[in-house]
């Protein structure tokens, strides 16, 4: 049986519960990027008392181009989300590339992400439940962009099969043509109805694929984050960047550190009114 909510380290992920807040850096570029973006996202945590885990990637594996920068690999980035999670007192998530990832990131994070592309990877799917069952962790895995919500039930499943129960899905987008994603809306009370809470991933939803790297506008995420709390999403993810056209990875598509706490009161406020608060 599939929790629901979710228990998240201190917090409760599901409907009828508070906004979840999934923010953080693209890729980890540097430590010293890190405790900026940690350090900024924990004071709004405590000020405006949202549930906020942090994240950021230790390996953007599925990076355009070859040249692209990819970030520090797995020892050393899991070392700097560490010490971000004691630095700031927030939980930690990243991405799950392979099976034999699993077991140390499930030592560090209390989220394991699964990424798009590899939703359907059942090695990996298998590998990061039971992780998280060791690690009292949750899996988080991303709807692929070629894939129909209700068809999520077979993910779902395989956690449930390896004996993890504690899982969310994650609307990002689907391919529609050539270098475009639409988001369905649909899709967050669809996947509802598949017993898990639901995410929506308001900054990868905006991207441009195509081209030697993925572009992207920003400008939307505002708009589809509000729709996707209207529609019931019972978490939000957002990539942030102090400076998004110096980011080393997807910088088109990621919100200024600054504009952060205007959109997280919104969309506080914004799942309250939803919720009947």
């Amino acid at each position: 049986m599939i929790n629901n909510p979710v228990h998240v380290d201190r917090y409760l992920c599901g409907p009828g519960q508070p906004l979840l807040f999934i923010i953080g850096p693209c890729v980890i570029e540097s430590e010293e990027l890190i405790r900026q973006v940690g350090g900024e996202l924990a004071e709004l945590s405590a000020r405006d008392g949202v549930q906020l885990v942090f994240k950021a990637s230790f390996d953007k594996a599925n990076r355009t181009s070859i040249d692209s920068f990819r970030g520090p690999g797995l020892e050393k980035g899991l070392e700097i989300l560490a010490r971000a999670a004691k630095q700031t007192g927030l939980p930690v998530t990243t991405d799950v590339h392979t099976p034999d990832q699993a077991a140390p990131v499930a030592q560090v994070c209390r989220i394991l992400q699964i990424p798009a592309f590899l939703a359907r990877q059942t090695d990996l799917v298998t590998a990061v439940a039971e992780a998280a069952v060791l690690g009292k962790c949750v899996v988080n895995i991303k709807k692929p962009q070629f894939v129909a919500p209700e068809d999520m039930q077979h993910a779902v499943r395989k956690c449930e099969e390896t004996g993890c129960p504690d899982v969310i899905l994650t609307e990002r987008g689907t391919m529609f043509g050539y270098g475009r994603l639409v988001n369905d809306m649909q899709s967050i009370p669809i996947m509802h109805t598949l017993g898990t809470p639901v995410c929506f991933d308001a900054t990868h939803s905006v991207q441009r694929p195509g081209g030697s790297t993925t572009g992207g506008n920003r400008e939307m995420v505002p708009w589809l984050a509000r729709a996707a709390v209207a529609c019931g999403a019972d978490a939000v993810f957002l990539e942030t960047h102090p400076d998004p056209s110096q980011a080393l990875s997807d910088g088109p598509n990621q919100v200024p550190l600054s504009e952060i706490p205007k959109l997280v009161r919104q969309l506080t406020q914004l799942r309250a009114l939803v919720n009947g608060f």
